[in-house]
């Protein structure tokens, strides 16, 4: 089964990355700062923002797709999708402000986590009644 609900998040959330990408490079020209951060608190921000976000997106977004392709019902599909979806959203824009409320940066996390451990716990479940 080709997945057909998983990409259209997924490009959602490559244009959330790329948005990322370019505030990191924005940045690094007004403060002339190649590689690194050399300490500056704004640039070190958004370099862990965008860092954070290419190192949870791509496992969650490829345990979704294995999920659909599974033939998981759509309903269910839809509601981990979203949910990454507003997890990576809030957690970016809670660690993004310099005055943060860690609250967001939490909850984000916990939806991430909870979309890739449900979403492998769906996995395990079906290749243990295959096996």
């Amino acid at each position: 089964m080709v997945p057909t609900i998983v990409p259209g998040y997924a490009a959602i959330l490559a244009l959330i990355f790329i948005a990322l990408s370019v505030r990191v490079i924005r940045l690094r020209r007004s403060t002339r700062v190649p590689v690194g951060t050399s300490r500056n608190a704004e640039l070190e921000r958004a370099v862990r923002v965008h860092g954070n976000f290419a190192e949870y997106v791509p496992l969650a977004l490829l345990l979704l797709a294995f999920a659909e392709m599974q033939g998981f019902p759509g309903w269910s599909i839809h509601l981990l999708c979203l949910a990454l979806l507003i997890g990576r959203s809030i957690h970016a824009y809670g660690l993004s402000r310099q005055n943060e409320d860690f609250r967001l940066r939490v909850a984000g996390m916990a939806m991430t986590f909870t979309v890739a451990g449900l979403t492998s716990a769906m996995l395990l479940a079906r290749v243990s009644r295959i096996l």
